[in-house]
Protein backbone atom coordinates (compact mmCIF):
# COMPACT_ATOMS: atom_id res chain seq x y z
CA UNK A 1 0.00 0.00 0.00
CA UNK A 2 2.57 2.45 0.74
CA UNK A 3 6.11 3.66 -0.97
CA UNK A 4 8.94 2.00 -0.22
CA UNK A 5 10.77 2.76 3.66
CA UNK A 6 11.99 6.24 4.10
CA UNK A 7 15.01 7.15 5.80
CA UNK A 8 13.86 9.42 8.66
CA UNK A 9 14.93 8.38 11.95
CA UNK A 10 11.80 9.38 13.36
CA UNK A 11 10.67 8.51 17.23
CA UNK A 12 5.95 8.12 17.09
CA UNK A 13 3.89 7.95 19.91
CA UNK A 14 0.67 6.39 19.57
CA UNK A 15 -1.14 8.05 22.84
CA UNK A 16 -4.23 6.26 22.70
CA UNK A 17 -4.56 3.42 20.51
CA UNK A 18 -7.33 1.65 22.28
CA UNK A 19 -9.81 3.98 21.14
CA UNK A 20 -9.57 2.61 17.62
CA UNK A 21 -9.77 -0.94 18.72
CA UNK A 22 -6.76 -3.88 19.67
CA UNK A 23 -8.24 -5.60 17.10
CA UNK A 24 -6.63 -2.75 14.40
CA UNK A 25 -3.16 -3.01 12.90
CA UNK A 26 -0.63 -0.47 13.38
CA UNK A 27 2.52 -2.16 12.66
CA UNK A 28 2.78 0.12 9.57
CA UNK A 29 3.57 2.99 11.70
CA UNK A 30 7.23 1.27 12.48
CA UNK A 31 8.48 1.68 8.41
CA UNK A 32 8.70 5.48 9.85
CA UNK A 33 10.91 4.74 12.47
CA UNK A 34 10.81 4.01 16.42
CA UNK A 35 6.97 3.68 17.19
CA UNK A 36 5.51 3.14 20.96
CA UNK A 37 2.29 2.35 21.67
CA UNK A 38 0.24 3.43 24.61
CA UNK A 39 -3.28 1.45 25.08
CA UNK A 40 -4.47 4.60 26.22
CA UNK A 41 -2.93 7.94 28.39
CA UNK A 42 -4.26 9.85 31.03
CA UNK A 43 -3.76 13.57 30.66
CA UNK A 44 -1.28 13.87 33.56
CA UNK A 45 0.79 11.35 31.51
CA UNK A 46 1.58 13.16 28.29
CA UNK A 47 4.08 15.27 28.94
CA UNK A 48 6.20 12.80 29.81
CA UNK A 49 5.26 10.19 26.93
CA UNK A 50 5.64 12.48 24.43
CA UNK A 51 8.95 14.29 25.33
CA UNK A 52 11.03 12.62 22.57
CA UNK A 53 8.20 12.37 20.23
CA UNK A 54 9.08 13.72 16.39
CA UNK A 55 5.16 12.71 15.56
CA UNK A 56 2.50 11.99 17.93
CA UNK A 57 -0.86 10.22 16.54
CA UNK A 58 -3.44 10.65 19.40
CA UNK A 59 -7.36 10.61 19.15
CA UNK A 60 -8.72 12.37 22.41
CA UNK A 61 -5.48 13.40 24.27
CA UNK A 62 -5.16 17.10 24.76
CA UNK A 63 -2.49 18.61 23.06
CA UNK A 64 -1.68 22.19 23.58
CA UNK A 65 1.50 24.19 25.39
CA UNK A 66 0.93 22.72 28.99
CA UNK A 67 1.08 18.94 27.44
CA UNK A 68 3.23 19.16 24.50
CA UNK A 69 6.52 22.02 25.79
CA UNK A 70 8.51 19.83 26.71
CA UNK A 71 7.94 18.08 23.27
CA UNK A 72 11.43 19.80 21.76
CA UNK A 73 11.34 17.71 18.12
CA UNK A 74 7.76 17.24 18.00
CA UNK A 75 6.70 17.94 14.02
CA UNK A 76 3.77 16.33 13.37
CA UNK A 77 0.68 15.50 14.78
CA UNK A 78 -1.98 12.58 13.15
CA UNK A 79 -5.32 12.70 14.61
CA UNK A 80 -7.04 8.86 14.45
CA UNK A 81 -10.38 11.35 14.07
CA UNK A 82 -11.96 13.81 12.14
CA UNK A 83 -12.40 16.51 14.90
CA UNK A 84 -10.02 19.14 15.87
CA UNK A 85 -11.38 19.99 19.45
CA UNK A 86 -8.33 18.31 21.21
CA UNK A 87 -6.14 20.70 19.59
CA UNK A 88 -4.49 24.24 20.08
CA UNK A 89 -4.14 25.54 16.72
CA UNK A 90 -2.73 28.96 17.85
CA UNK A 91 -0.14 27.34 19.64
CA UNK A 92 0.86 24.49 16.88
CA UNK A 93 0.67 27.51 14.29
CA UNK A 94 2.75 29.61 17.01
CA UNK A 95 5.41 26.31 17.26
CA UNK A 96 5.11 25.32 13.44
CA UNK A 97 3.81 21.66 14.36
CA UNK A 98 1.60 19.84 11.53
CA UNK A 99 -1.52 18.42 12.38
CA UNK A 100 -3.30 16.55 10.00
CA UNK A 101 -6.52 14.46 10.42
CA UNK A 102 -8.60 11.76 8.91
CA UNK A 103 -11.72 12.48 7.10
CA UNK A 104 -14.23 10.77 5.46
CA UNK A 105 -13.32 6.90 6.31
CA UNK A 106 -16.63 6.89 8.40
CA UNK A 107 -19.11 7.29 6.11
CA UNK A 108 -20.66 3.79 5.29
CA UNK A 109 -20.13 2.67 8.86
CA UNK A 110 -22.23 5.59 10.15
CA UNK A 111 -25.23 5.21 6.80
CA UNK A 112 -25.36 1.34 7.92
CA UNK A 113 -25.06 2.43 11.53
CA UNK A 114 -28.02 4.71 11.31
CA UNK A 115 -30.94 1.82 9.62
CA UNK A 116 -29.72 -0.64 12.49
CA UNK A 117 -31.11 1.71 14.93
CA UNK A 118 -34.02 3.26 13.01
CA UNK A 119 -35.07 -0.93 12.33
CA UNK A 120 -34.73 -1.72 15.94
CA UNK A 121 -36.88 0.91 17.06
CA UNK A 122 -39.30 1.10 14.21
CA UNK A 123 -40.11 -2.61 14.00
CA UNK A 124 -40.30 -2.59 17.74
CA UNK A 125 -37.50 -5.29 17.61
CA UNK A 126 -36.93 -5.57 21.95
CA UNK A 127 -40.12 -6.24 22.19
CA UNK A 128 -40.60 -9.49 19.53
CA UNK A 129 -37.18 -10.48 20.53
CA UNK A 130 -38.10 -10.89 24.38
CA UNK A 131 -41.50 -12.53 23.65
CA UNK A 132 -39.59 -15.31 21.56
CA UNK A 133 -37.10 -15.72 24.07
CA UNK A 134 -39.08 -15.05 27.32
CA UNK A 135 -41.39 -18.21 26.05
CA UNK A 136 -44.43 -16.91 25.18
CA UNK A 137 -44.20 -17.88 21.58
CA UNK A 138 -44.20 -21.24 22.15
CA UNK A 139 -47.74 -21.27 23.75
CA UNK A 140 -49.16 -18.76 21.18
CA UNK A 141 -52.79 -20.39 19.65
CA UNK A 142 -51.40 -18.49 16.40
CA UNK A 143 -48.26 -18.43 14.36
CA UNK A 144 -48.09 -14.80 14.49
CA UNK A 145 -48.04 -12.70 16.87
CA UNK A 146 -48.74 -8.39 16.67
CA UNK A 147 -49.12 -7.24 19.94
CA UNK A 148 -47.23 -4.62 18.74
CA UNK A 149 -47.91 -2.26 15.49
CA UNK A 150 -45.14 -1.06 13.09
CA UNK A 151 -45.14 0.43 9.65
CA UNK A 152 -43.72 0.01 5.86
CA UNK A 153 -41.46 2.78 5.35
CA UNK A 154 -42.38 2.77 1.93
CA UNK A 155 -44.30 6.28 1.64
CA UNK A 156 -42.72 8.01 4.71
CA UNK A 157 -41.15 11.36 4.89
CA UNK A 158 -37.78 11.19 6.43
CA UNK A 159 -36.29 14.57 7.52
CA UNK A 160 -32.21 14.75 7.56
CA UNK A 161 -30.93 17.71 9.70
CA UNK A 162 -27.44 17.58 7.91
CA UNK A 163 -27.04 16.95 4.58
CA UNK A 164 -23.07 15.88 4.15
CA UNK A 165 -21.90 13.33 2.57
CA UNK A 166 -23.32 11.03 5.90
CA UNK A 167 -26.25 12.95 5.30
CA UNK A 168 -26.59 12.03 1.77
CA UNK A 169 -25.47 8.56 1.96
CA UNK A 170 -28.73 8.35 4.72
CA UNK A 171 -30.97 9.90 1.87
CA UNK A 172 -29.98 7.66 -0.74
CA UNK A 173 -30.43 4.70 1.49
CA UNK A 174 -34.23 6.24 2.58
CA UNK A 175 -35.19 7.13 -1.20
CA UNK A 176 -34.18 3.03 -1.84
CA UNK A 177 -37.01 2.46 1.13
CA UNK A 178 -39.62 4.58 -1.02
CA UNK A 179 -39.24 7.50 1.22
CA UNK A 180 -39.88 10.79 0.17
CA UNK A 181 -36.21 12.54 1.34
CA UNK A 182 -36.38 16.17 2.98
CA UNK A 183 -33.59 18.24 4.49
CA UNK A 184 -32.68 21.05 6.59
CA UNK A 185 -29.06 22.65 6.45
CA UNK A 186 -27.91 23.89 9.31
CA UNK A 187 -24.93 25.41 8.15
CA UNK A 188 -27.10 27.07 4.72
CA UNK A 189 -24.31 25.79 2.76
CA UNK A 190 -25.44 22.47 1.35
CA UNK A 191 -27.71 22.19 -1.47
CA UNK A 192 -29.45 19.53 -3.39
CA UNK A 193 -31.08 19.26 -6.64
CA UNK A 194 -32.48 15.43 -5.72
CA UNK A 195 -34.01 16.73 -2.07
CA UNK A 196 -36.24 18.87 -0.83
CA UNK A 197 -35.18 21.91 1.43
CA UNK A 198 -36.96 23.01 4.26
CA UNK A 199 -37.05 25.01 7.67
CA UNK A 200 -36.37 23.74 10.86
CA UNK A 201 -39.97 23.72 11.87
CA UNK A 202 -41.84 22.80 8.61
CA UNK A 203 -38.90 19.09 8.72
CA UNK A 204 -40.02 18.32 12.69
CA UNK A 205 -43.85 18.59 11.61
CA UNK A 206 -43.76 16.41 8.19
CA UNK A 207 -41.32 14.01 8.99
CA UNK A 208 -41.78 10.21 9.99
CA UNK A 209 -38.11 10.05 10.84
CA UNK A 210 -35.59 12.68 12.34
CA UNK A 211 -32.39 12.18 11.35
CA UNK A 212 -29.44 14.28 12.96
CA UNK A 213 -26.01 14.21 10.80
CA UNK A 214 -24.78 17.18 11.18
CA UNK A 215 -21.49 18.96 13.57
CA UNK A 216 -21.72 20.20 16.89
CA UNK A 217 -21.62 24.27 16.64
CA UNK A 218 -23.52 27.51 18.02
CA UNK A 219 -26.04 27.06 15.61
CA UNK A 220 -26.80 22.92 16.26
CA UNK A 221 -26.07 23.13 20.59
CA UNK A 222 -29.43 22.32 22.04
CA UNK A 223 -31.82 22.26 18.67
CA UNK A 224 -33.52 19.69 19.44
CA UNK A 225 -35.38 21.08 22.83
CA UNK A 226 -38.92 20.03 24.57
CA UNK A 227 -39.87 22.71 21.68
CA UNK A 228 -38.79 21.31 18.80
CA UNK A 229 -40.13 17.60 20.08
CA UNK A 230 -43.57 19.19 20.25
CA UNK A 231 -43.38 20.20 16.73
CA UNK A 232 -43.30 16.29 15.83
CA UNK A 233 -45.66 14.07 15.27
CA UNK A 234 -46.80 11.82 17.83
CA UNK A 235 -45.64 8.69 15.52
CA UNK A 236 -42.27 9.58 14.75
CA UNK A 237 -38.68 8.58 15.52
CA UNK A 238 -35.85 11.14 16.53
CA UNK A 239 -32.22 9.74 15.34
CA UNK A 240 -28.95 11.49 16.46
CA UNK A 241 -25.46 9.97 14.38
CA UNK A 242 -24.28 13.43 14.79
CA UNK A 243 -23.07 14.95 18.09
CA UNK A 244 -25.12 14.04 21.60
CA UNK A 245 -25.09 17.94 22.59
CA UNK A 246 -27.63 18.95 19.56
CA UNK A 247 -30.09 17.00 21.60
CA UNK A 248 -31.27 18.32 25.03
CA UNK A 249 -31.24 15.00 26.88
CA UNK A 250 -34.16 15.52 29.91
CA UNK A 251 -36.26 17.20 27.18
CA UNK A 252 -36.07 13.89 25.21
CA UNK A 253 -36.72 11.89 28.21
CA UNK A 254 -39.87 14.49 29.06
CA UNK A 255 -41.10 14.17 25.07
CA UNK A 256 -40.62 9.92 25.63
CA UNK A 257 -42.50 9.62 28.53
CA UNK A 258 -45.43 12.13 27.58
CA UNK A 259 -45.50 10.59 24.30
CA UNK A 260 -44.72 13.51 22.03
CA UNK A 261 -42.89 11.37 19.92
CA UNK A 262 -42.89 7.47 19.68
CA UNK A 263 -39.39 6.70 19.86
CA UNK A 264 -35.42 7.72 19.71
CA UNK A 265 -32.04 5.86 18.60
CA UNK A 266 -28.91 7.74 19.75
CA UNK A 267 -25.03 6.88 19.52
CA UNK A 268 -23.80 10.18 20.45
CA UNK A 269 -24.82 11.50 23.84
CA UNK A 270 -23.87 14.76 25.86
CA UNK A 271 -20.80 13.57 27.45
CA UNK A 272 -18.69 10.37 26.46
CA UNK A 273 -18.45 7.88 28.24
CA UNK A 274 -22.07 8.51 29.69
CA UNK A 275 -21.95 9.96 33.27
CA UNK A 276 -24.15 7.63 35.61
CA UNK A 277 -26.73 10.41 36.41
CA UNK A 278 -27.40 11.10 32.62
CA UNK A 279 -31.36 11.35 32.31
CA UNK A 280 -31.59 8.63 29.75
CA UNK A 281 -31.15 6.11 32.12
CA UNK A 282 -34.33 6.56 33.17
CA UNK A 283 -35.90 5.47 30.27
CA UNK A 284 -35.81 1.39 30.54
CA UNK A 285 -37.98 0.42 27.51
CA UNK A 286 -36.09 -0.15 24.57
CA UNK A 287 -38.78 0.07 22.47
CA UNK A 288 -38.64 3.59 23.11
CA UNK A 289 -35.22 4.40 23.04
CA UNK A 290 -31.71 2.80 22.37
CA UNK A 291 -28.50 4.33 22.90
CA UNK A 292 -25.38 2.39 21.31
CA UNK A 293 -21.73 3.90 22.77
CA UNK A 294 -20.77 5.56 20.08
CA UNK A 295 -20.16 2.74 17.72
CA UNK A 296 -21.38 4.12 14.20
CA UNK A 297 -18.01 4.79 13.13
CA UNK A 298 -16.63 1.71 14.36
CA UNK A 299 -17.34 -1.20 12.07
CA UNK A 300 -13.86 -3.15 11.38
CA UNK A 301 -13.46 -1.60 7.81
CA UNK A 302 -13.54 1.58 8.52
CA UNK A 303 -11.02 1.65 12.14
CA UNK A 304 -8.39 0.18 9.84
CA UNK A 305 -9.03 2.99 7.18
CA UNK A 306 -8.47 5.15 10.11
CA UNK A 307 -4.72 3.75 10.54
CA UNK A 308 -4.04 3.19 7.10
CA UNK A 309 -4.70 7.03 6.30
CA UNK A 310 -2.48 8.00 9.54
CA UNK A 311 0.31 6.10 7.86
CA UNK A 312 -0.60 8.04 4.43
CA UNK A 313 -0.30 11.34 6.57
CA UNK A 314 2.95 10.54 7.31
CA UNK A 315 4.31 9.35 4.50
CA UNK A 316 3.18 12.57 2.64
CA UNK A 317 4.50 15.09 5.54
CA UNK A 318 7.51 12.77 5.28
CA UNK A 319 7.93 14.12 1.62
CA UNK A 320 7.12 17.58 2.26
CA UNK A 321 2.98 17.09 1.23
CA UNK A 322 0.57 18.75 3.47
CA UNK A 323 -2.08 15.52 3.12
CA UNK A 324 -5.31 16.32 5.23
CA UNK A 325 -3.70 19.04 7.09
CA UNK A 326 -5.73 21.14 9.46
CA UNK A 327 -2.79 23.74 10.32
Amino acid sequence: MFASPVLYVMKIVVLDRNTVGVDIDFEGLRRFGDTVIYPRTEYQQISERVADADIIVANKSIMREDTLKGAANLKLICLTATGTNNIDREYMKSRGIAVANVAGYSTDSVVQHTFAMLFYVWEKLAYYDQYVKSGAYTKSPDFCHIDQKFHELAGKTYGIIGLGAIGKGVARVAEAFGCKVIYYSTTGQNHSDRYEQVGFEELLSRSDVVSIHAPLNERTEGLMTIEAFRKMKPSAVLLNAGRGPIVVEQDLVQALEEGLIAGAALDVISVEPMLPDNPLLKIRDSGKLLVTPHVAWATTEARQRVVDEVCLNIQAFLKGEARNRVC
